[in-house]
């Protein structure tokens, strides 16, 4: 039995994947809220989808995966896999976006979307594993993975109910700091159900390297990232804008009571002067 590292670079993977969760966990989040607030969720739907899916949970699996290792091995990764286990993950999570936003009764669309999407968060997490290169026999057990996949179903469904029930910030960054811990604790307890033994040849593994990876990964993350945070933020401000003029007070309850409101007058404008009385 060869021994695995899930911690080879110390803390510093585990940290950054849970940062990389929580970020990407907080865009999905606001991204959600203004698919439902407004009257087109289509493009909403995929940013959250890229943002949840890619950021908060295949970005965190990869980051993860770059402090595994086996000792005495070398692993590398097979890229066309490890780029489709990515699109599974945004895909899956934006068809569970889409049941539970554009569904019609909670009860059923909350628990199939959840279903959906946590499964299809497995599929990403056990593909990755699969792109897997060395020269190394790898089992699993069975146990830990179904646990693996009760863990993924419940994050994804909690995941999912934030997005319909909390809107404020502080509600946001608390979800995603519970949504950061459940997802790095579905992709360690999937780690843990691996298992390697020495295999039948000791040829080089074809695949690249995980560190030849990290440059571009860091580059395609952080320009999307940014993208994000700059679509969010232009989109809080225009929220914040329109909920102060529906605050504005108006000047007669009658017109107040219609919607409308007095036109505004300039500092400085004419106004008429009222009539004097006729002398007697």
């Amino acid at each position: 039995m060869l021994e695995l590292d899930h911690f080879n670079h110390g803390w510093v993977t585990p940290a950054l994947s849970y940062l990389m969760s929580v970020i990407g966990s907080i865009l999905g989040l606001r991204c959600a809220f203004h698919a439902r607030a407004g009257e087109r969720p289509g493009g909403w739907l995929i940013a959250a989808a890229v943002a949840l899916g890619g950021a908060g949970i295949w970005v965190m699996h990869f980051t993860a995966m770059l402090g595994f290792a086996i000792k005495g091995v070398t692993v590398h990764y097979d890229m066309p896999i490890t780029l489709a286990s990515a699109a599974i993950a945004i895909v899956v999570v934006w068809v569970g976006l889409s049941i539970v936003v554009r569904g019609s009764r909670e009860i059923i669309a909350l628990p199939l979307g959840g279903a959906i999407t946590g499964l299809g968060v497995a599929s990403m997490h056990y593909l990755g594993m699969y792109a897997m290169r060395c020269a190394a026999d790898i089992h699993y057990d069975l146990g830990l993975v179904a646990l693996s996949l009760v863990i993924a179903v419940v994050a994804a469904t909690a995941a999912l109910w934030f997005m319909l029930h909390l809107d404020g910030y502080p509600a946001t960054l608390g979800a995603a700091l519970i949504m950061g811990l459940a997802v790095c604790g579905m992709h360690y307890t999937g780690m843990a159900s691996m298992h390697a033994e020495h295999g039948r040849h000791d040829a080089m593994p074809g695949g690249s390297d995980p560190m030849q990876l990290l440059t571009p990964l860091i580059v395609t993350v952080t320009l999307v990232t940014m993208m994000l945070i700059v679509l969010v933020g232009l989109a809080e401000i225009d929220s914040a804008e329109r909920a102060a003029e529906r605050r504005r007070p108006v000047a007669d309850p009658a017109l107040a009571a219609s919607g409308r409101q007095w036109p505004r007058q300039e500092v400085g404008a004419h106004r008429p002067r009222p009539r004097a009385e006729p002398r007697r």
